[in-house]
């Protein structure tokens, strides 16, 4: 049986954070799940969030992945500590679930020259405040605002991002996450969704405004993990596949993928009731 890497996300906005750990980590088997379906899991409860992606981190398990990465920041801010602290006990204790804030948080701060940053997120992740939180831990001089973009996820699941009407929706985010401080020289793209939107944002803001994106941030830290944990890495298996797996239509998700990837991608279906695993 192999033991690949699991990557979990809401939907395809994981994929930009895949690609660079991919990129970074090349020969792993990997397996790469988006519960296009029932994205987005911004604007849902707490207890919701906890449960798809708990279902979503236990079906991963099922195929054999020892180490899961929840690139999905709303996963990792409203879900990720229940799991790891309350319903991995009992569980094989080797497995590991991490998430994509921590390691965002702890960089994020060497970008900036002014020390003010913005932060674009769902608004579950906004209300969380985990990135207020654990920011601070690593620059407490930082100044953080948030913005909250309920509309920048299903515009992107949809494929809507790619017409040009979609520039307004980005414009009008990005004018209320500006107005909050004139000093704000680095944004934080919050959802791994948002690099999509990477060249509208850019063209809204001023040309010294950096916008950050995850994927190789995250892609790092998750080489420097296994550098750290070499039993763990010892038993991920490496013969260079990559499966991929959508709760949804698997035409659409494969259409988006194959952008990510240098040959076209070919998803597999796989029903939300498979993930009940109790």
């Amino acid at each position: 049986m192999t033991h690949p890497i699991g990557i979990f996300d809401s939907g395809i906005g994981g994929l930009t954070v895949f690609r660079s750990i991919a990129e970074q980590l090349p020969g792993y088997d990997y397996i790469y799940l988006g519960d296009n379906s029932r994205a987005p899991y911004g604007n849902r409860s707490f207890n919701t969030i906890h449960q798809y992606t708990w279902e979503c981190v236990q079906w991963l398990f099922k195929q054999g992945c020892p180490l899961i990465i929840l690139a999905c920041n709303t996963a990792s801010a409203k879900a990720l500590r229940t799991i790891q602290q309350k319903d991995m006990q009992g569980l094989d204790p080797s497995k590991r679930v991490l998430g994509v804030i921590r390691p965002t948080a702890e960089v994020i701060g060497n970008y900036s020259t002014t020390k003010e940053i913005g932060i674009l997120g769902t608004v579950g992740t906004v209300q969380s405040e985990s990135y207020l939180i654990e920011i601070s831990k690593f620059f407490p001089d930082l100044k953080v605002y948030q913005q909250a973009c309920p509309l920048w996820v299903p515009l992107v699941e949809s494929g809507e991002y790619e017409k040009p009407g979609s520039a307004y929706l980005v414009k009008e985010y990005l004018d209320e996450l500006m107005a909050q401080s004139p000093n704000i020289d680095t944004l934080l793209l919050a959802c791994t969704h948002y690099p999509l939107l990477m060249n509208k944002i850019k063209a809204q803001l001023p040309a010294n405004v950096k916008v950050i994106a995850q994927g190789d941030i995250v892609a790092k830290s998750l080489v420097d993990y296994l550098h750290r944990h070499p039993e763990l890495e010892q038993k991920l298996s490496k013969s260079g596949s990559m499966k991929f797996y959508t709760t949804d239509d698997t035409s659409e998700f494969d259409r988006h993928a194959s952008r990510f990837f240098s040959e076209p991608v070919t998803s597999k279906y796989v029903s939300v009731t498979e993930f009940s695993c109790k």
